[in-house]
């Protein structure tokens, strides 16, 4: 009863944002900037979404390495299933979805042991990484490619630079707290079992082994060297997202530098936070404000470009995602139940 009580308050969520992304605009306008949207430009941002998917397996497969060998067609292959799931179930399921995938392929391999608690912390290490990218992007836009969008919006690229400090904050707070976590796995375990003097045997020990287990997801921490070579992957990773969003752009005639794709990218990561399906809503509102208030797009072009970068975004990943959960025997159910497995912390 819960989780449908959630459904319908996201589902409600995602009307509510698609209503303000489309209010008051001419919807024919829209569909003729589509048809004349140049094509070239258009096929060089989808070429870049199936490229940074593959950026994103190959990170992952690295921070992987601590936990165990992962090849890189395994690491794909959870990588566009979770993004497939994020894309079709709400609350970003997918995040959750794509380490127990990867156990789940690691079952039928006896040389391979991984389990799905490490593997998960692999994704919060990725995420972390990845806001200390898109931060260095905005920072460099702020502070070196766009100070003259200070004269044209003075107080909207205020909030920006305010948003972008305070995210730099919390995230450099986060890695110090996970880098202390990853230092001690086993110590972190005793100290979680002594929970036994409140809460029941079992229970204190099985909170004991997910957490030491969590800790040794974060091995890539340990080693300053390992983590300075998973950040880097990081920027070609985003820089091939912006070139995807710069394209897009380009396509529809808009009058943005490539470095103002970073200012577009740090305003979508603000949009996909909004927990829908797929990003529905937030992403396209996020896309359209960012290209009328900083760049004085046509409204209708904003909404027809926020459209198709949003298609591309989600396209490559869901139909890769849907292939490789169908020849795993996960149909949109499955999907849902090992959501709810993993959300009930069951390992893999």
């Amino acid at each position: 009863m819960r989780s449908h009580i959630r459904t319908l308050i996201v589902l409600a969520i995602a009307l509510a944002l698609i209503a303000v992304f489309l209010h008051n605009v001419d919807l024919w306008g829209v569909m003729t900037t589509i048809a004349h949207a140049r094509p070239e430009w258009l096929a060089l941002s989808l070429a870049t979404m199936v490229v940074n998917l593959a950026i994103r397996a190959l990170r992952w497969k690295y921070l992987l390495e601590p936990l165990g060998h992962t090849s890189f067609a395994s690491a794909f292959r959870a990588t566009a299933v979770g993004f497939a799931a994020s894309t079709v179930l709400p609350a970003r399921a997918g995040e959750v979805i794509r380490p127990y995938f990867l156990a789940r392929q690691a079952r039928h391999d006896q040389h391979r042991r991984m389990t799905a608690t490490g593997a998960f912390a692999t994704i919060i290490l990725e995420r972390l990484l990845d806001v200390v990218t898109v931060l260095v992007l905005l920072a460099s836009f702020v502070f070196v490619f766009g100070k003259d969008l200070a004269g044209v919006n003075p107080t909207g690229f205020a909030i920006v630079k305010w948003a972008g400090a305070s995210a730099g904050a919390i995230s450099t707070s986060a890695l110090a707290v996970l880098f202390v976590l990853a230092g001690d796995p086993e110590r972190l375990g005793r100290t979680m079992t002594r929970l036994e003097q409140v809460l029941p045997s079992a229970l204190a020990g099985l909170i004991a082994r997910v957490a030491e287990k969590f800790a040794r997801g974060l091995g890539a921490i340990r080693r300053p060297g390992r983590l300075a070579i998973a950040l880097a992957w990081s920027f070609p990773l985003w820089l091939s997202i912006c070139l995807g969003i710069w394209a897009v752009a380009m396509a529809f005639r808009f009058a943005i530098p490539f470095t103002g794709s970073f200012l577009l990218l740090a305003l979508l990561v603000l949009g996909v936070t909004v927990p829908t399906p797929g990003a529905i809503g937030g992403f396209h509102e996020a896309f359209r404000v960012g290209a009328t208030v900083f760049y004085s797009a046509p409204d209708a072009a904003a909404v027809g470009a926020a459209i198709v970068l949003h298609l591309f975004s989600i396209g490559p990943s869901l139909l890769f995602g849907l292939f490789f959960a169908a020849q795993e025997g996960l149909n949109l159910g499955g999907m849902r139940r090992l959501a709810g497995q993993a959300e009930q912390g069951n390992t893999a």
